[in-house]
């Protein structure tokens, strides 16, 4: 549903706009992937110019790089609250695996990421967008360290494996109309479709078992 905003000019009006030029891009990505929406789809979408959007987000890419960094704080939030029940590594993998697979714009957003989100963006913006990432990596993976045995550098590694693995599996799982017609007419090929959450709970615990082995 296009917005229709009069000029912003005191700061929480400005705040109000920002929010409403992420919730647009957020709603644009969830419902036709990251990929699909453009700046000027997100402009319409909040019922402004695109010369007026660049105005708070320098770029498309600063908008999905600011949600990514809010993406990462509600898995990690999620993570944090299964670690409470969590007895075993088997339990953090789970945990792990099942919280990102329920964030599928997360996931979306880690397969973009570096190959094109981080790029046309300002230099603050990347920054922002690494430090935040590497931040919560490595808070989580203390948390996911107490909760398996392995050192708090073992559990950043564990943590950012699951989101670089997400991020990797994520688009060969949700395939393209095309690649899905070809699976669907060569069962041979689509098993070896990979399914998101098996492949992840797989990798994560033989990562989990090993690192160990390396100190």
């Amino acid at each position: 549903m296009t917005r229709t905003f009069l000029r912003a000019r005191r700061p929480e009006h400005k705040q109000q706009r920002r929010e409403a030029i992420l919730s647009a891009a957020r709603e644009l990505a969830t419902a036709s992937g990251v990929r699909n929406v453009s700046l000027g789809a997100v402009a319409e979408a909040v019922g402004l110019a695109k010369s007026n959007v660049v105005r708070y987000f320098g770029t498309r890419e600063e908008i999905y790089l600011v949600l990514a960094c809010e993406e990462w704080q509600r898995w990690a939030d999620a993570v944090t609250d299964r670690l409470r029940t969590a007895r075993d590594t088997a339990d953090v993998a789970a945990a792990l695996a099942d919280t990102i697979t329920d964030q599928p714009l997360f996931c979306d957003l880690l397969s973009h990421a570096s190959t094109s989100l981080e790029h046309n963006v300002s230099v603050p913006a990347a920054r922002e967008f690494k430090v935040t990432a590497l931040r919560t990596a490595a808070d989580l993976g203390a948390r996911v360290g107490r909760a398996t045995g392995l050192t708090d550098s073992e559990g950043a590694e564990l943590v950012s494996a699951a989101a670089g693995l997400a991020g990797m599996l994520y688009p060969a799982a949700n395939p393209p109309p095309t690649m899905a017609e070809v699976y669907a007419q060569n069962p041979e090929l689509a098993a070896h479709c990979p399914q998101l959450r098996p492949s992840l709970v797989r990798a994560l615990m033989a990562l989990a078992a090993g690192l160990p082995t390396l100190r």
